[in-house]
């Protein structure tokens, strides 16, 4: 039995103490903030409720087999709700469109939006699905973290995966109408990329999604780290918050324990970062890089803006999730990777939870989460408060163009979340919101690794590593890190 010590108890952090627990470890988390989940987290104000951070269950067997380890059943600590439609998206032509994992209901969408491109539907989704099945094992199962990895992929298979087309340029191939094209490209900001530089490769995700179904976690989705939570401490994992870790102790070429902010010292054979690869680097290690660049040579993924806002009326337009596209999509993201400034025409993402849970907002009002992508911190932007008010009534003026009349004058609370304040609150480089972006064809060979090369028993789980971000994904990178700390303590 080890003694193991994880700094952040973010969904990584949390998932990895519950399987080195369920080991027979001794497992002790310290989280700087009051609540543990990392970005996703909960806010509460004026009779509202709001999901902080990701908003969509995807691959539920995940969660399943995480809580089956531990002699456990996902279903007796969280209740999933089927999501339909998945997401109205709504057009600048005035075009409203329900995407749906139904194939029926799918397909009557397009037949309606486009009819030549229900043939080309089904094919894209076998060429998504295939995807799928060339990449889950190597890419989301496990990590690389030595040569012996990287030859999981065979030479004909990397050259299956279309690795050489962009997003963009795939999804142009495969549909006749824009308006689709511009739908499935968004499917690459879902790890904080640009569809027009990142592989086709991420085309994966529409069949995660489309293909294996989206859910909605009754309550909230806080309600899974909750449960998380819940689960770590029944298996007897000590989780500490408000406390922040300082330092990652070493001695001769190995990890000795962890510093607490106020000077006291952990022991521990093991220690995980649950917190931002090159966070960890540069501050609990000491070393001098700075940023994504310096330390992978990759970009970081793009940040966000976000508004919580307390409305006390309803728009009867609105599903649970809702997209207003913008008009000039390359545009945009040219704005958020290459001139690195928040787009003035942006893609609006909105999130409205009290149309599955009603009391997540008082009768007759809606809690809506509003986020936009933003580029991750540069010297080209500065979020002052005079800047991120400027760019927040653009926001609402956009809104109110799309439909939502009269948003401004129906707003009782309101919240907002800068790519400033998520690097502050999450130690994340730049306020990427996933680490590193994919806008490198190269990319998902290049994250750093699970296990240190250079430190021997420290591990990384999170966001930041392999597999990637999303709530399934640093999931999964906690059964990487636990498998591999098995075989080296063995």
């Amino acid at each position: 039995m080890a003694q193991v010590a994880i700094a952040g108890a973010g969904m990584g952090g949390l998932a990895t103490a519950i399987r080195l627990a369920a080991a027979g470890h001794k497992v002790q988390i310290f989280e700087k903030n009051e609540q543990v989940g990392g970005k996703l987290n909960l806010l509460e104000k004026g009779g509202y409720r709001w999901d902080t951070g990701p908003s969509l269950i995807t691959m539920p067997f995940v969660y399943e087999d995480l809580f089956r380890v531990a002699g456990r059943d996902f279903k007796d600590y969280v209740e999933l709700v089927p999501v339909e439609p998945i997401t109205r998206y709504f057009y600048p032509d005035g075009a409203i469109f329900d995407a749906s994992d139904s194939l029926a209901t799918m397909t009557a969408a397009i037949e309606k939006l486009s009819p030549p491109d229900v043939a080309n539907y089904y094919k894209y989704m076998a060429y998504s699905r295939r995807l799928y099945d060339l990449t889950a094992e190597v890419f989301l199962f496990n990590g690389f973290n030595n040569l012996r990895d990287l030859r999981q992929m065979s030479l004909p298979n990397t050259f299956k995966i279309d690795p050489f087309r962009t997003v963009h340029q795939a999804n142009t191939a495969f549909f006749k109408d824009k308006r689709l094209v511009q739908l499935f490209d968004r499917y690459a900001t879902y790890n904080g990329s640009s569809p027009y530089r990142a592989p086709a490769t991420l085309n994966v995700i529409p069949f995660v999604e489309l293909g294996l179904g989206g859910w909605y976690v009754r309550g909230g989705l806080y309600k899974l780290a909750q449960a998380y939570l819940k689960l770590a401490q029944e298996l007897g994992v000590e989780v500490r918050t408000g406390a922040k870790v300082e330092h990652i102790l070493t001695c001769k070429g190995k990890v000795s324990g962890l510093r607490l902010e106020r000077g006291e010292e952990i022991a521990a054979e093991v220690v995980i970062s649950n917190t931002d690869v090159s966070y960890t680097n540069r501050h609990l290690l000491g070393q001098k890089r700075e940023g994504w660049r310096k330390y992978t040579g990759i970009e970081p993924s793009c940040s966000g803006f976000v508004l919580f806002l307390g409305l006390k009326r309803q728009y009867k337009q609105l599903r649970h999730h809702n997209i207003l596209f913008s008009r000039d999509y390359q545009n945009e993201f040219a704005d958020i990777f290459e001139r690195k400034v928040p787009p003035q025409d942006p893609t609006i993402y909105i999130c409205w939870t009290g149309h599955t849970d009603p009391a997540h907002a008082p009768p007759g009002s809606s809690n809506l989460f509003v986020l936009v992508n933003a580029p991750y911190l540069s010297e080209n932007f500065e979020w002052t408060p005079t800047a991120s008010k400027t760019y927040r009534d653009l926001l609402i003026r956009r809104m109110q163009e799309g439909g939502l009349e009269g948003l401004e004058t129906a707003i009782e609370v309101e919240q907002l979340i800068t790519p400033h304040d998520l690097e502050q609150h999450y130690n994340a480089t730049h306020g990427a919101i996933y680490g590193l972006s994919s806008n490198n064809r190269f990319s998902a060979f290049l994250r750093p690794p699970n296990r240190s090369s250079k430190l021997k028993g420290l591990y990384y789980a999170g966001g930041s590593t392999h597999p990637g971000g999303g709530v399934p994904l640093v999931t999964l990178s906690a059964k990487i890190v636990a498998k591999l700390v098995e075989q080296d303590l063995r």
